[in-house]
Parts: C-alpha cells; sequence; structure tokens
C-alpha cells in the first residue's frame, strides 16, 4: 500500500511548513527556539540608536587590569537560571554539524555565521556597529558569542542583541580566560560572572519592557546564556567535563573567516573561507572593534552564500539539524595552532599584552 506513506509525505511537509524557511522539525520533547521580539527591539530603541556609529568602533587601550565583578546577584532562585547537563551526543567541542537534509526543508544549505565579542580584563573592544546593521538590513540569523566583561562595557549593545530576533547569544567566559590553563575554580570563576551579567542585563530589559507595556514579549529571550566558546579555542578534559555539566555546550568552528587578516586583502580572505565552507559549517568572525577586516570580509561572504545556494540560521538551529562533528581540543585551522597563545596572553590568557611598556599582572581568581 502506498497510503502509508504518502501520509508520512504530507505530515513531513506540513511539520516543514510550520518551521521557518531553515529550521528543523522538532524532535519529541523539543521546545520552539526564540531569541528575542521585534516588538521589544523596536519599542525599546529608535532606528537611530540601533543604528550606532563610528564611537562605537572606539577601542580603549590597554591600562590597569579590572577585576571587578558584577555588582550583584540577579533576582530569582539560582537555580532558575541554572541550565541542566549537556546531552552525550552533544559533548566534546563542536566543529561543524552533518546536517541531514530530511530535516531541512527543500534539501536547502545551512551555515552558522557566529561572531566572538571578546574583551580581557585591561581593554575595551569596542562593538562593530556596521556588522550589526549589515546583518539586520538583510534578516540574516547570527550568534554572537559575548565576553561577560565585554557586556558590561557595552551594556546597551548587548541588550539589543539580545531583543534582537535573528540573533542568539552565548557565553565567551569573563575576560577571556584560557580553560585550558585554570583549574575548577578559576574556570567557575570565568563562566559564573558572564551568567550573572547576562542575568543583569535581562533584567534591565524586562524593567524597560514593562514601562512600554511589552513585558509579555520578555518570554522570548532567554532567561540564561546556552552555549558557549572557548577562547583561543582551548581547553582541557577538565574544563569539558566543567562545562558539560555546568550546561554549556562548546561551540567551537571549522572556518575561520579573518585568518591572517593583517596579510591579507578582504576578497582574499572571504573567498578563502567560501571555499572551506560546507552545509553545516560553523563560521568564525568578531563582531568588536579589534580585527580591522571583519565586515569587509563579511559582505562578501554573505554575497558569496546566497550565489551558492545557503541560508543562515543560529547555532542552536544548527544543532537540531543533525549530528555534531566533535573534537578533544579546539583549535584554529589545524590541531595544534592555537597552543602558542598559552604564552603570548599574560594571567592565563584574560589580559592583552602592552608591548609598549611593562605593567603587572593580576591572578586570576
Amino acid at each position: 500500500m502506498k497510503a502509508p506513506g504518502l501520509v508520512l509525505n504530507i505530515l513531513l511537509c506540513l511539520c516543514l511548513w510550520l518551521t521557518t524557511a531553515v529550521a528543523p522539525c522538532l524532535a519529541a520533547g523539543e521546545q520552539p527556539l526564540s531569541f528575542g521580539s521585534s516588538a521589544l527591539l523596536e519599542g525599546l530603541w529608535t532606528p537611530a540608536e540601533l543604528a550606532g556609529s563610528a564611537a562605537d568602533r572606539i577601542i580603549g587601550a590597554v591600562g590597569q587590569p579590572d577585576p571587578s565583578l558584577p555588582p550583584a546577584q540577579p533576582e530569582g532562585s539560582p537555580s532558575e537560571f541554572a541550565l541542566p547537563p549537556v546531552r552525550p551526543e552533544l559533548r566534546g567541542v563542536i566543529r561543524r554539524v552533518d546536517v541531514d537534509r530530511v530535516r531541512v526543508r527543500s534539501g536547502r544549505r545551512v551555515v552558522a555565521i557566529t561572531f566572538d565579542l571578546c574583551e580581557r580584563a585591561n581593554n575595551v573592544a569596542g562593538y562593530n556597529d556596521q556588522i550589526i546593521n549589515l546583518l539586520r538590513a538583510k534578516g540574516l540569523k547570527a550568534t554572537f558569542f559575548a565576553g561577560g566583561k565585554w557586556m558590561r562595557s557595552h551594556p546597551e549593545q548587548a541588550m539589543q542583541l539580545m531583543a534582537d530576533p535573528r540573533f542568539e547569544l552565548g557565553s565567551h567566559t569573563w575576560t577571556h580566560g584560557n580553560l585550558a590553563l585554570m583549574d575548577q575554580a578559576q574556570i567557575r570563576a570565568q563562566m559564573q560572572p558572564t551568567q550573572v551579567q547576562y542575568a543583569l542585563l535581562r533584567q534591565e530589559l524586562a524593567r524597560r519592557a514593562e514601562a512600554r507595556a511589552l513585558s509579555a514579549h520578555m518570554v522570548q529571550v532567554p532567561r540564561a546564556l546556552r552555549l558557549m566558546r572557548l577562547p583561543y579555542g582551548r581547553s582541557s578534559q577538565l574544563a569539558l567535563e566543567e562545562l558539560a555539566q555546568s550546561g554549556y555546550p562548546v561551540i567551537q568552528w571549522d572556518v575561520e573567516g579573518e585568518r591572517d587578516e593583517e596579510e591579507n586583502a578582504p576578497a582574499i580572505l572571504a573567498r578563502r573561507a567560501l571555499a572551506g565552507i560546507r552545509p553545516g559549517s560553523i563560521v568564525l568572525l568578531h563582531a568588536n572593534a579589534v580585527p580591522q577586516k571583519s565586515f569587509d570580509i563579511l559582505e562578501r561572504l554573505v554575497k558569496g552564500l546566497r550565489q551558492r545556494g545557503y541560508a543562515l540560521v543560529t547555532v542552536s538551529e544548527l544543532l537540531r539539524l543533525g549530528k555534531v562533528e566533535t573534537v578533544a581540543d579546539g583549535y584554529f585551522t589545524v590541531p595544534g595552532d592555537n597552543l602558542k597563545y598559552d604564552a603570548i596572553f599574560p594571567g592565563k590568557g584574560t589580559l592583552k599584552p602592552d608591548t609598549s611598556r611593562p605593567y603587572t599582572t593580576v591572578p586570576v581568581p
């Protein structure tokens, strides 16, 4: 009989139709993903405020390390912000996803473009408004891995990203700590304050939403950061176990968009990145103001991806589309190419070197 097969096909098509153009059908027990609300974004900021300016791209000079942490705990019990341990199939350092085309509408190609928002204890890294404006103008999805100190230094921009339904936020530790060099207490001191800072900003976002009669939309803003990215791509078995027990899938990349940006033109960098992208790839870029060519690379990447039939999804959406490919320790392009950063960045990765003058480092708490 052909009828059962026909029924299955109809049900599959219905499931695909109910999702976005590239979102997966939900497995049993999975909840629909939401990252923000257009009503919040457009109701709490004017277009000019969202657009930002060149002033956002100013980078603070290297100075004395800032050892301070978030000033207060967010409202609610600690369990309210706790995440369940990571499922076994999502443990390890995730570099890409082997996409199951049955779960992607019309077999379309998908890729996740991700942006790090790094900031160490002794610098301010800025915010690339041009990148965000390009993504919004073209209606593109993206995932941002934000440092806790970066969120504190850039609260308006962080809340705007939180409120935007196209964007997903994950953790990038408090001050870009190299978790491969840290013990359990030091790892927690990088992860927990970042989650607290996010919760405090969400609390402020909720206060503003209430003042504008937009509180109902806050349910679409996640209560906690649900992913993380390793600074320097460095890890250890201890760190991976701690992160897994704390509920953070560790998201790496298989395509580095800005490698050797000092020596190469944006066109060359974008062409190289496009050559490495496959369905299910995760692309690394930065949306702080430190890399100088990220916006020009992104413009070319977006054009090239569209010409090749790719659609952009968030990382959490990508994780639902197939089996993850993992490694035991992350890297940039080839295994071991990030080990040099252990010695380059003092304070176990939390300090940006100042080559012009000596300064005193402080121990990581």
